[in-house]
């Protein structure tokens, strides 16, 4: 059995991150979802460990003082993040843990997984980020302005990444990170026992 790993896909509102998760998972099942933790109130259909692990407020900040995340943060008055259990538990497996993680997160995260792959998608150009957002017609023009605004700083996190997919096309965009996933697992460091194939029967 290889060794498993985390992979963190990050990108600026608008590239088609989210979309490209889903497909991702949908076409190769043997992948893991990193299931965030939050302090938020399940909605109507949200099971615990399926779509988040629901905890209130006190249990999350004892996590925190117990530095049982790998990255956490407050979004909307409601504690979010990652639990270092839950990946480690799934890389000790043998599995590949698949991140769907903000460019702030994503930084955090490396911290404590640096050998961790590291996806960042993009559009194929500004022009298009934009026409996405507006396409979506779920946000005012002052909040579209500001997605703008974030996703020209996000974009400056691009270095920190070693992979950059360019989202197109979501279907050659699955298919670029499942080839850089693909890869990755073939790495001498992933692969257990390998002094094992060079012994002498």
């Amino acid at each position: 059995m290889n060794k498993g790993f985390l992979v963190i896909i990050s990108a600026p509102s608008g590239a088609g991150k989210t979309t490209i998760c889903k497909r991702l998972l949908k076409r190769k099942p043997e992948l893991v979802y990193s299931i965030s933790t939050t302090t938020r109130k399940p909605r109507r259909g949200e099971k615990t460990g399926v779509d988040y692990f629901f905890l209130n407020k006190q249990e999350f900040e004892k996590k925190i003082k117990k530095n049982q995340f790998a990255e956490w943060a407050i979004v909307h008055s409601n504690y979010y993040g990652t639990l270092k259990h839950f990946v480690d538990r799934n890389i000790n497996a043998g599995r590949i843990v698949i991140c769907d993680i903000d460019v702030q997160g994503g930084e955090k995260i490396m911290k404590v997984y640096p050998q961790a792959v590291k996806i960042f998608i993009v559009p194929p150009t500004w022009e298009e980020l934009e026409h996405r957002l507006r396409f979506r017609a779920t946000d005012t023009d002052n909040v579209i302005q500001r997605r703008l605004k974030n996703a020209e700083k996000e974009l400056k996190y691009l270095k920190k990444y070693k992979y950059c997919v360019v989202n197109d096309s979501v279907s050659i965009a699955v298919k670029h990170i499942e080839s850089v996933i693909n890869s990755e697992k073939l790495m001498i460091s992933r692969l257990k026992n390998i002094n094992n194939f060079f012994k002498k029967g």
